[in-house]
């Protein structure tokens, strides 16, 4: 039996721009995407911190350095530019597995940059 665990996250990041009129999905900085060990087309919870607002698509990679994070299409409408949010991954693995498993936890600056 496999359960769902933590895998990354990326705790407490500003929205920097929301794009209503894209396909959809979250523009992350390249640098962010790989200190939290997420990839292109990754499935991720986002949170907002701000309003409480859940929703799950799914990672673009942004400009590295940039500190961008944009929700694009239906998700732009779920925050606001300079809202707090908290990007979650979960990877789905075998209890024995799970219970050694060490999740990547990251935490920027105001600026959206690694610390």
């Amino acid at each position: 039996m496999q359960i769902q665990v933590l895998k990354s996250k990326i705790h407490r990041v500003k929205i920097t721009q929301a794009e209503l009129h894209y396909v959809g999905s979250i523009t992350i900085d390249e640098d962010l995407m790989d200190a939290a060990n997420l990839i292109e087309n990754e499935k991720v919870q986002i949170v907002n911190v701000n309003n409480g607002e859940r929703l799950e698509t799914y990672v673009i990679t942004g400009e590295r350095g940039s500190g961008q994070v944009c929700l694009n299409g239906p998700a732009a409408r779920k925050a606001q530019v300079g809202d707090i949010v908290i990007i979650i991954s979960y990877a789905g693995m075998e209890i024995e597995e799970a219970k050694k498993f060490k999740p990547v936890l990251i935490f920027p600056d105001e600026q959206n940059k690694l610390i």
